[in-house]
């Protein structure tokens, strides 16, 4: 044997750090804020732009508390309003009554969530409704670059770099072909630590939706010819809704990698994106319909329990606050979650865990993939089987007599070489029912990381993981149970 070589594709330290972050925040505030709309069109007076008591400080406190990692600044939306004081156009908040004029919007944001120990990334969108020089593309293009560049440089290390796919036509009717190798390339050479996304890539895929979810099914890779650019599927314009629809899905599923290597695959795993709220700005109509912590809680799940990541959007008061109902909902989804995962039963003193197979590695067959690696905390080791063999078996023994009661199935794939498995199951010896097994859980891949929740709990001697599928040699960092 030898030491398990990596399935292509893998991820790349930018991605693998990004998705272990796991929540994230978006923070959307501009003129619509002021207008109470969700796409501006680019006429807004920049008067209007005044939170007059904005605190990126309570941003990045409420933050912290809830477990994110990473927060996103809406720095220019379509209709153009730009949150820091840039040199490529009048139209931002140099030319509002906030801070006198002399305010900038993003360096307090970056300032505040480093503060609190939290990354930082920037959202700018394409689509510019106020520049008179969008649709001359080339024109647009050096204005669109330079404002990125600004961005780019001016306020230290980046972690994300959000490029939306809404597109339509300019002030002048126009639509502009954006350099997007152009604008990829900036980041990549000014802030090769972040990932950026948008639609199909090019590091970070959109889910297919913006409800906060992915598939059941969820590759991180992609075929790169399904999308290359925000955009580019066609999903802002495109007339036939049910090829829009089935796009939108496969956002969701991603592409398996290619066995025989014959297909084109990238690693670009999914953000799912959504908002606290029914929409992406403030409007004070909606303050009784903050998502509930229940909701936020199965958001989770269904997000990055299926190898996603969850991008939760708060946006700001008129005032520049968040607003109480959100905090109230999106700290307590914390909570909640801290309360679910807050004793993980495999690593109880006594516990064993065993397989039908392991992988060794060296002229003395030293086990370097044994299967107590996957309740060891540590997600750069890992079990995995040997080359050919893609089924496989781990059973866990709990060392109490009369079992332990289990809710929540936690497995994560070790993707820093790929991910491999395609179906998997978990079966129960139901304390009572020794020497009988009971299907408790059925999935299709894992990823990142996979979330099982059960109808009811179940009160089980031994725990079963039959690795149904796998397209290599499957390679499991965690198993967790709660």
């Amino acid at each position: 044997m030898s030491l398990l070589p990596p399935f292509a594709p893998i991820p790349s330290p930018a991605q693998l750090a990004w998705q272990r972050t796991e929540t994230n925040l978006f923070v959307h505030i501009c003129v619509n804020t002021f207008t109470g709309r969700e796409w501006g069109d680019g006429t807004e007076s920049p008067a209007i732009f005044n939170p007059s008591k904005l605190d990126c400080r309570q941003w990045a406190r409420v933050a912290r508390e809830a477990g994110i990692k990473i927060g996103i600044l809406t720095a220019k939306h379509h209709d153009g309003f730009c949150l820091w004081p840039t040199d490529t156009t009048g139209h931002s908040v140099k030319a509002s009554p906030w801070r006198d004029g002399k305010g900038d919007l993003v360096r307090e944001f970056v300032d505040a969530f480093r503060a609190e120990g939290l990354k930082v990334g920037l959202y700018l969108s394409p689509w510019d409704r106020h520049e008179k020089c969008y649709g001359d593309s080339p024109r647009y293009n050096d204005f669109y670059c330079a404002q990125l560049t600004e961005l780019l440089t001016r306020y230290g290390e980046l972690h994300e770099v959000w490029f939306d796919g809404a597109c339509a036509e300019g002030p002048n009717g126009r639509k502009q072909e954006y350099d997007w190798d152009r604008f990829f390339g900036i980041v990549k050479t000014l802030q090769p630590k972040a990932v950026t996304f948008g639609d199909g890539g090019t590091d970070v895929r959109w889910v297919g939706n913006e409800r906060g979810f992915a598939n059941e099914t969820c590759w991180g890779s992609v075929d790169p010819r399904t999308v290359r650019f925000p955009g580019d599927s066609g999903i802002c314009q495109a007339n036939d809704a049910a090829a829009r629809e089935e796009l939108k899905r496969h956002f969701g599923s991603g592409d398996a990698p290619d066995r025989e290597g014959s297909e084109p695959r990238v690693w670009r795993p999914a953000e799912c994106d959504v908002s606290i709220r029914p929409g992406w700005f403030y409007h004070a109509e909606e303050d009784g319909k903050v998502r509930s912590v229940e909701n936020l809680v199965d958001l989770y799940f269904r997000s990055v329990g299926r190898n996603g990541l969850l991008l939760l959007n708060i946006p700001p008061t008129r005032e520049g606050l968040f607003h109480e109902n959100d905090i109230a909902a999106i700290t307590g989804m914390r909570r909640e979650l801290d309360r679910i995962f807050a004793q993980d039963l495999a690593q109880t003193e006594g516990v064993r865990v065993t397989a039908d197979t392991e992988r060794v590695s060296g002229p003395c067959a030293v086990l370097e993939y044994f299967a107590e690696s996957v309740r060891d905390g540590n997600p750069d080791t890992f079990w995995a089987a040997p080359d050919g063999v893609t089924t496989a078996m781990l059973e866990m023994e709990f060392p109490e007599k009369g079992g332990v009661s289990v809710s929540v199935i936690c497995l994560e794939e070790a993707i820093q070489n790929g991910q491999r498995i395609a179906a998997y199951h978990v079966e129960a010896e139901i304390a009572g029912a020794e020497g009988t097994w009971t299907e408790i859980v059925r999935g299709t891949t894992i990823g990142r990381k996979k979330l099982d929740r059960l109808a009811a709990p179940v009160r089980a001697r031994r725990l079963r993981l039959v690795i149904d599928e796998a397209l290599a040699p499957p390679a499991l960092s965690a198993w967790r149970v709660y």
